[in-house]
Parts: structure tokens; C-alpha cells; sequence
């Protein structure tokens, strides 16, 4: 039975979505593997706590950096494991996969991708930029002359887009985004607290705390967290709070405003009427943190908001944008992609001879 499936491999998450049936999977980028068997010991859900808790034996990896291939064979290996957990290996003739990748994608990681996809799937594969699919599942209507705009803020990359009439206009695509968040976060408490915490503990309090505005009381809101005091070496417990996390990510959240204000600026006047209209999405994980639309809104003199569903924007964006293509409402011939393909495989044959 052929089946549509639409896969948002992200650098934190990655989320599958089946036809007819909406999104099947949704757990961590991140698989296990021992070291000197090479076999994959747990994936998703059941490697992700094995983060900064294994022996040496056992290495504990994110395939994906920077919404891109890190590491070819175990993006493959996650993969594949994803599609066997969901059974979704079996009874299927003829898979057609739409994947999203950063818009800065190159050619080389755009084959590497296409490549490890065709592993697991036999039928067509679309590569579609992740600004322009998360627009599409953040409803916005892409297919018409009217201008939009997104701000896409995922795991490991920030995609800032100009979407009219199916294609987009204008974009750029920053290397800041969640994971940034989390280092910034963990640089922060060991500069003013003198305590190392994990990637856990940035990640939660980056969830529970961050916000993009500075707080006043009574909405300072602050935690107690645990890690190692860098001075003594002993276990060790401060309190932090909202503004602590406003300061760590003011930077970052300013590089993010600026660059979205360049793709803007690109703009011509009929697309910035409608942006002006219509105001600027935010959708993927950084879309949560706090009056994030506020403090964009206030960079940029323009109305922005947040998505409904902004973690799932990009899955839900995989499937229709599939079922478009199928139905013939969006043409995506696969010619330039064969042509990268080939050229690409003449590239390789020639340097491996």
C-alpha cells in the first residue's frame, strides 16, 4: 500500500506525519550506540536520558547539527529504527517522503539527505525548504500572491523567509537557535553562579524560564537548580529566575531581530504592505519562549505573533504540502534535483576514480 509520509528531522526533534492519520512520531533527535559493538542500544525517547549519564562504552550522539546532517550512518540508522518502530518498513510498494531542510541547505547536504531518506522509502522524495513548510502548517495561505512572512526558530537553526505564491522570495538562515539558547544558558550560570549544570538542566530551564522581555514583580518567576559548584567541585544549588534567562539570551535573541530585519528590508513595497497587514509568524520551539513576539514585535515596528501549534508547525506542514503535490496544486518536478544529483555523482566518481 503506497502511503504519504511527511518527516521533520530537526536537530532536537524530529516528528513523522502519516496520511490520514496526522503525526505518528514526535521524540528526541538522538540515538545510543555502543562504541565497540557499533550496534544502536536505544533511539528517541529512550536514548534522550541517557544524555550526559553513560559509561564510556556507550556514546550518546545527535546525528543532525545545525538542522543539517552530522553524521551520514547514524542519521541513517535513526531513521530507519524510527520507521521500523512504527512499523512502517513493511506492506509499503511505492513511499513518497517530503522532508524540510534549512533554506541554506547546500547541494552536498541536500544529496546526503536525499540519500539517506531513499533508504528507507521507494517511491519520490521532495526536499522543501523548512520556512516555507512551516508556513504551510502554521496556515498561512502560501499558494496565493499575498506576502508572508515567518520566523521559523527550531533546535538547531533559525530560517527567517518571504513566502509568496509557493515560492519563497527573500530569506536567510541563521546557525542560533535552541541548542545556542541552552549553551548560552549553561555559560551564564557558570559566569555569575560558578556552577556547571547540564544540557538537561538548560533545556528545562530554558522551557520553564526563558523570556525574551525583562520581568517585573510580580511575574519574576525562578527555579532551584542543581549541578557542580566550579569552585569547590561539590554538588551545589541556586535559584534562578526569568531575568537570570533574559540576560543570557538577550544576545542571541538581538542577533535572531537583526537578521529578520534584513530579510524584511528586502522586501518590495506591495509584499511589505502585506507583511505590515498581516504581521510576521513565529513558529518551532523558540516560538514559546516568553513575549518573544513582543520583543520581536518592538525590534521590527511590525505586528508579530505566534503560531497555534508552533513544535508541530513543520510536521503538519510535511503533509499538506504532500497531498498538494499529489493533487497537482503545487509543482515540484524533481529535474533540478536530478540534475544536482547527477552532477554530484560525476563530482565523486572523478575524485574516487
Amino acid at each position: 500500500m503506497a502511503r504519504d509520509i511527511g518527516i521533520d528531522l530537526g536537530t532536537a526533534n524530529s516528528l513523522i506525519h502519516l496520511k490520514g492519520r496526522g503525526i505518528i512520531l514526535n521524540e528526541p533527535s538522538v540515538l545510543a550506540y555502543d562504541r565497540k559493538s557499533q550496534e544502536v542500544i536505544a533511539i528517541g525517547n529512550e536514548a534522550y536520558p541517557m544524555l550526559g549519564r553513560t559509561p564510556a562504552s556507550i556514546e550518546v550522539v545527535q546525528p543532525l547539527k545545525g538542522g543539517v546532517i552530522n553524521d551520514y550512518e547514524l542519521t541513517e540508522a535513526f531513521l530507519l529504527l524510527c520507521f521500523k518502530k512504527l512499523r512502517l518498513q513493511r506492506g509499503f510498494r511505492s513511499t513518497n517522503v517530503l522532508i524540510s531542510a534549512p533554506s541554506s541547505i547546500t547541494d552536498i547536504e541536500r544529496l546526503s539527505l536525499y540519500e539517506a531518506v531513499q533508504k528507507v522509502s521507494s517511491g519520490k522524495v521532495y526536499i522543501e525548504p523548512e520556512p516555507l513548510v512551516a508556513a504551510v502548517g502554521a496556515g498561512l495561505e502560501v499558494l496565493d500572491s499575498t506576502g508572508n512572512m515567518i520566523v521559523d526558530i527550531g533546535g538547531g537553526t533559525t530560517d527567517i523567509a518571504i513566502i509568496s505564491a509557493g515560492e519563497i522570495l527573500y530569506s536567510e538562515s541563521l546557525k542560533i537557535a535552541g541548542d545556542d539558547f541552552d549553551e548560552a544558558i549553561i555559560n551564564y550560570l557558570k559566569e555569575h553562579e560558578q556552577i556547571l549544570v547540564g544540557l538537561h538542566s538548560a533545556e528545562a530551564l530554558k522551557k520553564q524560564l526563558a523570556s525574551a522581555l525583562e520581568q517585573e514583580e510580580p511575574f519574576i518567576k525562578n527555579i532551584e537548580i542543581k549541578g557542580r559548584d566550579l569552585v569547590t567541585g561539590l554538588p551545589k544549588a541556586v535559584n534562578v529566575d526569568s531575568n537570570d534567562l533574559f540576560q543570557a539570551l538577550q544576545d542571541l535573541l538581538l542577533q535572531i531581530a537583526r537578521a529578520t530585519r534584513r530579510v524584511l528590508e528586502q522586501a518590495p513595497p506591495e509584499i511589505m504592505a502585506d507583511i505590515h497587514d498581516q504581521g510576521i509568524i513565529v513558529t518551532g520551539g523558540g516560538a514559546l519562549i516568553q513575549d518573544i513576539d513582543l520583543f520581536l514585535s518592538d525590534q521590527l515596528k511590525v505586528t508579530v505573533v505566534t503560531s497555534d501549534h508552533p513544535l508541530t508547525a513543520v510536521a503538519l506542514g510535511t503533509g499538506t504540502m504532500l497531498e498538494w503535490i499529489t493533487a497537482g496544486r503545487l509543482d515540484r518536478s524533481n529535474k533540478k534535483q536530478k540534475i544536482r544529483r547527477q552532477r554530484w555523482r560525476r563530482f565523486w566518481r572523478r575524485i574516487i576514480g
